[in-house]
């Protein structure tokens, strides 16, 4: 049994006869890799007829699905791009549709792209059909539900500052987290980032480390126009992001350069262990 169906709404499909072939889904497309399955229909649904098309068309949501903007990004765009090869060819639901959307749009809107025409939720079928319907319900049962990274103004990298000052903006902050970023040789498209975090506190005591790892990550990729500005293509950067939870929502207020002879961030990050805040 497929990882996928479990999405799936018992109903009748339409024959899509001979008019298509299956084929193993491409390296490049990393983000269908691991969903259950590993071969793909093509044409596919977005009216891709050779892979070269595929893969090029795919690669701009490559990133989308790096966000996990949405529980369920992959499995949509996957349906779309990579439909599973079977006698019928299933679409998302457009509740699925209408809750990627949802989560998904701000973080295109950060990029500076409209939720495109060619996934309008109103193409897809309604719930009752055979479709890809959306879990919300259960996932919000058996996962907790955790802060999500907003799209916002970048703060300034500050390179200049003592750890007192250091420990003050600690004592009004949730979280601190020592982010590596370097850059990776994109294989096809778009630069990619390697991103290696390692949390220095968290104060919000319903998190756990990984976890706010993975937000600060989401944060990053949502925010490329400041990961951007942190990166150097020659080596990587290391820098302390601090910020708070607000309303269910992750934000970095402060973001500091850590340069390998700065003792005043080592200095603050030890001594946080034992300060006491006014």
């Amino acid at each position: 049994v497929f990882a996928v169906s479990g999405f799936l709404r018992v109903a009748t499909g339409f024959d899509i006869g001979l008019s298509t072939k299956c084929v193993a889904i491409p390296k490049e497309m990393g983000m269908c890799h691991k969903i259950g399955y590993s071969e793909m229909r093509l044409p596919n649904l977005m009216g891709h007829t050779s892979m070269a098309e595929v893969i090029l068309k795919s690669t701009t949501w490559q990133h989308l699905a790096h966000t996990d903007c949405h529980p369920h990004v992959r499995t949509f765009l996957c349906s779309l791009f990579a439909p599973i090869c079977l006698d019928t060819f299933i679409h998302p639901c457009r509740s699925m549709c209408v809750a990627v959307r949802h989560s998904c749009a701000p973080v295109l809107a950060c990029h500076g792209h409209p939720w495109p025409d060619a996934l309008d939720c109103d193409r897809f079928p309604a719930d009752e059909d055979m479709c890809l319907a959306s879990l919300t319900k259960e996932h919000k049962y058996l996962h907790k539900v955790l802060p999500k990274p907003a799209c916002q103004s970048c703060p300034a990298v500050e390179e200049f500052f003592t750890h007192k000052r250091v420990l003050e903006v600690f004592c009004d902050s949730n979280f601190a987290v020592k982010v590596k970023l370097s850059k990776k040789r994109p294989v096809f498209g778009d630069p990619e980032y390697n991103i290696e975090c390692q949390v220095e506190f968290i104060t919000q005591g319903s998190l756990l480390p990984y976890e706010t790892q993975n937000m600060i990550q989401q944060w990053l990729l949502i925010n490329e126009n400041c990961t951007q500005r942190m990166i150097s293509a020659l080596h990587p950067m290391v820098y302390l992001l601090v910020g708070n939870i607000e309303d269910g929502i992750i934000l970095v207020n402060q973001v500091y350069r850590w340069q390998r002879r700065d003792s005043q961030l080592t200095l603050a990050t030890h001594k946080w262990r034992y300060h006491k805040c006014l």
